[in-house]
């Protein structure tokens, strides 16, 4: 991938970046460019590289080759400016164990240089925007982990920044917290901020990300937008149906011996039948023809679109068509839990 290093139109402009400890190379060789006012989203298995190439791009760890410009700063020489306009959530917590939660916010915007009332005027915005009134007086070290979560995200907005990194930051989080999350940063990315944003819940950068890099071994395997990763890797559909008969033994027998299912399979609790096919057009009428021969009746069927999660697995288990020498078989992956009970497979 080219990358023009001296182009303003970046926030962020990386060309070969590594990272080595020793003889193992944690980050090799990584290209891209963040556009301004942007979500760009990091995917990858556990020990991908992801943290470590946010801890280079932040200052917070020296490149061992490459380069990189931040907002059109030089990574190498000018730190101390990329630091005073970016912002930084990293996964470990990082404030004192004894303040409490709207001490710690105002320490931290002290920090930061923010006058006096604005910081007093952010303080109780960000309280109430992230629920924490209630526990805005107690200690950080009695929060629970969510709590924690909310502090170390939210105190981050007390500051002025053109770029902020989120290296997973609604870890902990339930469901209504984590999309409270998401809508508050798509608000600051029309308002001009650009955020660098990793992930290990799928649907986060399906929902977050205008374009999205997968990483794997250390190496960028694609970068798109999450449609076009759907579409250009996630071939495999799958053709969701439930019968008023419930379960057959013989209409699994005979659609699991069809050219055109890849594999059948049940969820029990909602007695729905899943075969994963990358011809969904035919196995609907084979359905049909199978289900009348048995005298059966399909109550209900649909076709269940290609997921972001079916495009990354295939990108980490099989490399992109440009690259794939560089990819090898990626470590397991922990993804959202799925919408209905678990499917096993048929019998």
């Amino acid at each position: 991938m080219e990358v023009d290093l001296a182009s303003g139109s970046f926030a962020v402009n990386v060309k070969d970046l590594s990272k080595r400890f020793g003889d193992k190379v944690a980050v090799d060789s990584v290209s891209f460019e963040v556009k301004r006012s942007e979500v760009f989203g990091f995917l990858g298995p556990n020990g991908a590289g992801k943290t470590t190439t946010i801890k280079m791009l932040t200052t917070l760890l020296p490149p061992t080759s490459g380069q990189a410009k931040i907002l059109g700063l030089d990574l190498r020489s000018e730190g101390k400016k990329i630091r005073q306009r970016i912002g930084v959530v990293q996964q470990q917590d990082s404030f004192d164990q004894g303040l409490n939660v709207e001490t710690s916010m105002n320490l931290y915007g002290l920090i930061w240089d923010v006058p006096k009332q604005e910081r007093r005027r952010r303080i109780d915005e960000l309280i109430e925007r992230f629920e924490m009134q209630e526990f805005r007086k107690k200690q950080v070290v009695d929060l629970s982990g969510g709590q924690r979560r909310r502090l170390q995200v939210a105190r981050e907005f007390i500051h002025d920044m053109d770029l902020l990194f989120l290296d997973e930051p609604t870890v902990g989080l339930d469901p209504l917290a984590r999309r409270a999350f998401l809508d508050f940063f798509k608000e600051k990315v029309k308002d001009g901020l650009t955020i660098f944003f990793t992930t290990h819940i799928i649907e986060e950068a399906e929902y977050l990300c205008d374009r999205i890099a997968v990483m794997n071994e250390g190496r960028i395997v694609e970068i798109d937008t999450p449609g076009n990763l759907k579409r250009r890797f996630g071939s495999a559909k799958a053709v969701e149906f439930r019968l008023l008969e419930g379960a057959s033994k013989n209409l699994v027998k005979a659609l699991s011996s069809s050219e055109v299912v890849n594999k059948l399979v049940l969820d029990e609790l909602s007695g729905t039948y899943r075969a994963t096919t990358s011809k969904p057009e035919l196995v609907i009428p084979e359905l049909y023809r199978l289900a009348d021969k048995l005298s059966l009746h399909i109550s209900s069927i649909y076709i269940a679109e290609t997921t972001l999660e079916d495009a990354f697995i295939s990108l980490v288990k099989n490399g992109s068509g440009n690259d794939s020498s560089h990819v090898h078989s990626g470590e397991s992956y922990a993804a959202a839990s799925p919408p209905r009970g678990s499917f096993k497979e048929a019998e």
